[in-house]
């Protein structure tokens, strides 16, 4: 049997901060205190003018290659989860690949909003398992959605920033990947997203009037207000009971790091101690795609997950798109 295991993890955040006091000032308004208490959020990161999803990608691609001693030439196969791509058309893993060397990797991107990274993780790993031709896989999580905000929107700037997170998989003996579990809620399509630029309203004239100027991030109407905390513990349930574990048998879980109050909620009615769920969101902000691969990295670099370590990822986005993975932990440890 091949299994995939995670051989190596990175992580990019852009240089320029945004503070709570900063959003403020472009606001007028104060955010800082109610976004901490109800959010957990003090900072976030924006990258530069000259930057591109690409480059995000990159950055955190050369570091998780560069921990596994992996070579561009020696990847078989770029996957990208963003939903904030260089272009509507060609893939961005398209222009990943030309700035790594990587010339013999195959690519494609995928996008299911902020459960993109685990989807994509679910997909690499079952087709490292599934084809040994496949040596090297890279999966990548990237966000640029500052690009897509406008700053007088207190729903969305307050929230949303950018980063990328990457691993790269190999195949060995012992999982490794141990499963997944995929949902999605599609009657929330038309709640949060980028409208604008698609087929269904094209960036015309009239169209970008509704957005000032430039298509926009928009929290169009309210999701559940428990809606994470009661698919998160089902998706956990539904995917440790099929490989015989249990939710004490986890040694960490990474969520979604849009709201600190939604995870810890999560983690009391799992009856799972807080010191479990690692949490970026208070210093990186909301990363989307990203932001799971991130916060993996910054567990593994304090040194909280050790080879033979249970992880549990769960994502959700919008769609509403769902996805839950297990990794048995064989990869670098700090």
């Amino acid at each position: 049997m091949r299994y995939a295991q995670i051989l190596s993890t990175g992580r990019y955040v852009p240089e320029k901060v945004l503070t709570n006091a900063d959003v403020e000032n472009i606001l007028g308004e104060k955010v800082d205190e109610w976004l901490q208490q109800n959010v957990g959020i003090r900072e976030r990161h924006v990258m530069a003018d000259d930057q591109a999803t690409s480059d995000l990608c990159v950055a955190a691609a050369r570091q998780a290659m560069e921990r596994s001693g992996t070579k561009p030439e020696e990847l078989d196969l770029i996957i990208v989860a963003t939903d904030t791509p260089d272009y509507l058309s060609p893939a961005t893993s398209s222009v990943v690949q030309a700035k790594l060397g990587a010339a013999n990797a195959g690519t494609y991107d995928l996008n299911c909003a902020c459960a993109g990274w685990v989807t994509a993780l679910d997909v690499g790993s079952k087709t490292l398992a599934a084809d040994d031709s496949y040596r090297r896989i890279l999966v990548v999580g990237a966000y640029g959605m500052t690009r897509y905000v406008n700053w007088k929107d207190k729903k969305t700037c307050t929230l949303f920033a950018d980063g990328a997170g990457a691993v790269v998989l190999g195949a060995g003996e012992k999982p490794g990947f141990m499963g997944a579990k995929l949902l999605a809620n599609g009657e929330y399509h038309d709640a949060l997203g980028i409208y604008t630029g698609g087929t269904h309203r094209p960036a015309t004239t009239e169209s970008l009037q509704l957005t000032n100027g430039k298509p926009a991030v928009q929290f169009v109407r309210k999701f559940p207000a428990t809606f994470n905390t009661e698919r998160w513990p089902m998706l956990l349930d539904q995917l440790l009971k099929r490989q015989n574990q249990t939710l004490d048998d986890v040694k960490l879980f990474v969520f979604t790091q849009l709201n600190l109050r939604t995870i810890e909620a999560t983690m009391k009615a799992l009856n799972q101690p807080m010191e479990k769920a690692h949490y970026t969101m208070d210093k990186w902000g909301y990363t989307g795609s990203a932001c799971i691969p991130m916060t993996l990295d910054d567990a593994v670099v304090q040194g909280k997950v050790r080879r033979g370590d249970l992880v549990a990822f769960c994502a959700s986005g919008g769609g509403l798109a769902m996805a839950s993975a297990l990794y048995r932990w064989t990869g670098w440890t700090a």
